[in-house]
């Protein structure tokens, strides 16, 4: 189809890029009263990715909200986006999507072909989920938004949280970091084609393969890595869990042109709030300052990042490698005894 706008240029922040800084965040949510209910399992007083609330002995709800401006400019492939990226807090929390609700903002002026372009690219994906989109909500806003609310089911007895990593763990990753840096420099102009087509295809591969296989395993919690940068999120992970984590960089798969492109200065707004956010809790080391910035950099539908029992993680591993973009083993978990709670080496 024909585009008569650049969705990309409609919008200050792209993608995952736009979430309100971790720390801010917190800021705005301290003292706010929550509800005491015994069957809320998993509030947002806990910093995890969905919240969850029993059922029945057997059946468990996961819900999550998630929507954001363009991040590419063509409206099928936002659509899609901003699909895979709502959905993957469910996946992140062991469940599956069932159902979900459209968030749409639109300017007027937004072409309406454009428009039902974007909301097939939302249907697509959730339909390859498994998810039923039974509606929504839509408003006019001069800066266009699209993202999903997605309801899934999970058993009481097997929710993964980002608080339950314990010493001796391995750290395992499911993509390749570096998708904010290379959509910033798309914005300018200054992606590599071939770059920013890895991108798109990482934006829009669905969490569920991966974990579908790491809910066969002894997985002690799980994150996906989305607009916190994998330090942001690791950060987190380590906090709620009492523990320290030792990432080994050398391990992490760093998209070879997004790397370029930070040794450059080509970097989002994004990093620079992850990186206040986390820096006081990481111990660099010797690591390159561009590195460090793609292990801050905000991801949209970023990987899963999974604290995985030892006697299961080479299993585990076995079984990602094919199935997801790049199954990685990064770190391992030990205890805390104070300082930084990150290591880099």
């Amino acid at each position: 189809m024909e585009q008569d706008i650049k969705l990309t240029k409609l919008a200050n922040c792209a993608g995952c890029g736009a979430k309100v800084g971790a720390g801010v965040l917190a800021q705005l949510l301290e003292g706010l009263r929550v509800r005491q209910d015994p069957n809320l399992l998993v509030g947002f007083d806990k910093s995890d990715d969905a919240s969850v609330y029993r059922v029945s002995d057997d059946l468990a709800l996961v819900q999550t909200v998630d929507f954001f401006p363009p991040i590419a400019d063509d409206p099928y492939l936002f659509g899609q986006i901003a699909a895979t990226n709502a959905l993957s807090d469910v996946y992140a929390m062991g469940g599956e999507p069932k159902l979900a609700l459209n968030i749409l903002c639109v300017p007027d002026q937004m072409p309406k072909e454009a428009v039902h372009q974007l909301l097939r690219g939302g249907y697509d994906k959730a339909y390859e989920a498994g998810a039923i989109i039974t509606g929504g909500h839509s408003i006019l806003d001069q800066e266009p938004k699209y993202g999903l609310a997605v309801t899934g089911f999970v058993h009481p007895d097997r929710i993964l949280t980002n608080a339950g990593a314990q010493p001796g763990d391995v750290l395992l990753f499911t993509k390749p970091l570096g998708i904010g840096v290379l959509t910033t420099a798309a914005k300018a102009d200054l992606c590599p084609p071939e770059a920013l087509e890895l991108a798109h295809r990482l934006m829009t591969t669905l969490n569920k393969t991966a974990r579908d296989c790491m809910v066969k395993y002894r997985v002690h919690a799980c994150t996906d890595v989305t607009g916190f940068g994998f330090l942001g999120h690791a950060y987190e992970m380590a906090q709620g869990s009492g523990v320290a984590l030792t990432v080994h960089v050398h391990a992490v798969d760093l998209i070879p042109q997004a790397l370029e492109l930070a040794r450059m200065g080509i970097l989002p707004e994004g990093m620079y709030r992850n990186r206040h956010y986390a820096q006081e809790a990481v111990d660099p080391g010797d690591t390159e300052l561009a590195v460090q910035d793609l292990l801050y950099d905000p991801q949209t539908a970023g990987g899963l990042l999974m604290a995985v029992d030892p006697a299961d993680a080479d299993g585990l591993l076995r079984e990602l490698r094919g199935a997801v973009p790049s199954a990685q083993r990064v770190g391992i978990v030990s205890e805390y005894r104070g300082g930084p709670r990150i290591l880099l080496r």
